[in-house]
């Protein structure tokens, strides 16, 4: 059944009534009553005879041009006295009343007769000033008139129910499919997306439930990715301090159980550091809103170098930062931890120097990058290494450093800002270069 038909339905019956008791009353007011002009149309004909044919006689000939057109005409015709004539039409208004006074027609539209008076001078004959005509059977229909305005709304209603029935009939089909859809959805299908043609009134709403479907399933890619990396790495450092303590239970001499508990605590804080980068790419994934307050770009970048100095003792980093940086609306912490991130993992890969370099363009915007001298990025893995837990070592070795999870909390952080960030070749150093692009 078509609800939404069914729905629309009675809004139109009572939208179209509305409209035509709105027409009524201000064609009354404007014009007057269209029944009474109607009625007065088809009563024309004996009305032009009384004016015409027997208001222009001589005094001697009016009733006997009266009786004249009584008998040609089939009228019910009397004299009645003024006093009674309010009677004849079951009562007079106030208007009606000084209408008759002025000599004019009074219809009686539900009695199919009219009364006039017969001569307000008295010149027709002795005491005509004190009588009414009254002329009934009138050839007034007006139910005609109004069964052919009711067809003209009837088909008025019909011209409108017809294209809305196939305009909603199409529009529920569209709903249904979407509704299935979203019931495959809930039943876990979350690669089943939703067609319709760009002119249809729910393309926007099926786009973006496609998008809610690939940003859920996608989330839950990143989730299964995120708990196999998890388990691997957490595995690592456990399976280290298991065989460490294996070998302190076989140890014999102090030394070597030293060397072993020198080895557990770093595992132990190598589990600890990899516990708080997860709970940082968590807080960065689960936030909806950031601290957004005005800060100074060149302080904040000068401050996140110098808590980086201890990274920099073997190579050499050069700042290229442009005097009219200004500030910036967001969250300081935050972009202090993505450009923290860069020059560390730059200072992890470069061999001897890494450049820091920012810039406002033309159009306000802001460019950040931090450049090294390293072996760089293969083009196929640049972006990969933005995913949590990617390494281009997939060795996983102590040596190399990190979790894989410095680049995607970068990432995440200037995302947040709905700014960009990408790998390219450095021009200058010929090592990696992460350029980040962020609105002004």
């Amino acid at each position: 059944m078509n609800r939404i038909f069914l729905r629309i339905f009675p809004l139109i019956m009572l939208a179209i009534a509305i409209a035509a008791i709105a027409i009524y009353f201000a064609i009354l007011y404007l014009f007057g009553n269209p029944i009474e002009d109607i009625a007065r149309k088809q009563a024309s004909g004996p009305i032009f005879l009384l004016e015409h044919y027997v208001d222009q006689a001589p005094s001697n000939d009016w009733l006997a041009r009266l009786n004249k057109v009584r008998e040609i005409s089939h009228l019910d015709i009397e004299l009645l006295p003024l006093a009674s004539a309010s009677q004849a039409m079951n009562g007079l208004d106030k208007d009606q009343r000084a209408a008759l006074d002025r000599g004019d027609i009074v219809l009686d539209i539900p009695g199919k007769s009219f009364l006039r008076r017969v001569d307000l001078a008295g010149d027709r004959y002795i005491g005509s000033a004190e009588e009414v005509i009254h002329v009934r059977k009138l050839p007034i229909d007006v139910g005609l008139e109004l069964k052919i305005e009711g067809t003209r709304y009837l088909i008025v209603l019909l011209c409108l129910l017809v294209p809305v029935a196939i305009w909603s009939r199409l529009h529920w089909k569209e709903l249904q499919q979407l509704s299935a859809v979203a019931n495959r959805l809930g039943e876990g299908n979350l690669s089943v997306r939703a067609h319709t043609k760009e002119t249809s009134s729910i393309h926007p709403l099926a786009q973006c439930m496609n998008r809610m479907a690939e940003r859920i399933e996608g989330l839950l890619s990143a989730q299964k990715s995120l708990l196999h990396s998890v388990s691997h790495e957490l595995r690592t450092p456990i399976s280290r301090l298991e065989f460490g303590l294996a070998l302190m239970k076989r140890a014999e001499k102090k030394a070597d159980i030293e060397a072993r508990v020198r080895s557990m605590e770093e595992d132990l804080q190598e589990l600890d550091e990899l516990v708080e980068e997860l709970l940082n790419l968590t807080r960065l994934e689960q936030r909806e809103s950031l601290q957004r307050l005005e800060f100074d770009l060149d302080d904040a970048l000068r401050e996140t170098v110098a808590k980086l100095d201890h990274v920099f003792s073997s190579t050499t980093l050069r700042l290229d930062i442009a005097a009219n940086l200004g500030v910036m609306i967001g969250d300081r912490r935050l972009i202090q931890r993505a450009v923290g991130n860069l020059l560390a993992n730059a200072a992890k890969y470069g061999k001897e120097q890494v450049i820091l370099s920012a810039k406002r363009s033309d159009n306000g915007s802001l460019h950040v990058s931090v450049e090294d001298d390293g072996p760089g990025i293969p083009e196929e893995a640049r972006e990969k290494v933005f995913e949590a837990f990617y390494r281009l070592d997939s060795s996983r070795e102590r040596g190399t450093g990190g979790f894989g999870l410095g680049l995607a909390i970068a990432r995440k952080a200037i995302v947040l800002h709905h700014g960009s960030i990408s790998v390219e070749q450095s021009a200058v150093l010929g090592g990696a270069a992460f350029v980040v692009r962020m609105p002004g």
